[in-house]
C-alpha cells in the first residue's frame, strides 16, 4: 500500500515561494529544505517539494512547463468548511496569488482556488459527501 504523496513542482524564485506558503500557514520540513528543494508539509503523509527549475529539469528529459502558461496539474485540496475554502483563498492572494476562476457552488460541493506566483493551480474545496449525486 502506498503511503505518501510527494507532488514535485518547479519554481523560480525559492525564497519567494516559501514566504508565500508560509503566509498560507504551512510549514517546510527543514531537514528535507535547502537552496534547490523545499519540502512544503501540506497535511499527514502529503507533501509538495517546490524544485529550482534547473534543479527540477535534472529529472525529466521532457521541457518544464510555464505554469503562467499552459496547466500542467490542478492541485485539489479539501477543506472543513466553506468558510475555510474562502480563508485559504483570502491568504493566497494577499500573499500574491490570483483567483483564476471564480468560486463554484455546487450544493453538495463549493470551491474555489488560487494560482501561487509561479502559476500552479491549487482547487481548494469543500464537500459533503453524503449530499453528493450518485453519479457525476
Amino acid at each position: 500500500m502506498l503511503k505518501q504523496i510527494f507532488v514535485n513542482l518547479p519554481i523560480q524564485d525559492m525564497a519567494r515561494s516559501q514566504a508565500f506558503f508560509k503566509a498560507l500557514g504551512l510549514n517546510f520540513n527543514p531537514r528535507f529544505t535547502n537552496e534547490q528543494g523545499a519540502c512544503l508539509e501540506i497535511a499527514e503523509n502529503i507533501y509538495a517539494m517546490l524544485l529550482v527549475k534547473p534543479f527540477f529539469q535534472g529529472f525529466t528529459q521532457l521541457p518544464v512547463a510555464d505554469a503562467t502558461q499552459t496547466t500542467e496539474v490542478l492541485i485539489a485540496l479539501s477543506c472543513e468548511s466553506r468558510a475555510e475554502v474562502d480563508e485559504l483563498v483570502a491568504k493566497a492572494v494577499a500573499a500574491g496569488g490570483t483567483t483564476p476562476n471564480a468560486p463554484q457552488d455546487h450544493g453538495f460541493m463549493y470551491q474555489h482556488g488560487f494560482a501561487d506566483p509561479d502559476g500552479h493551480q491549487w482547487e481548494v474545496f469543500w464537500m459533503d459527501e453524503a449530499a453528493a449525486p450518485a453519479q457525476m
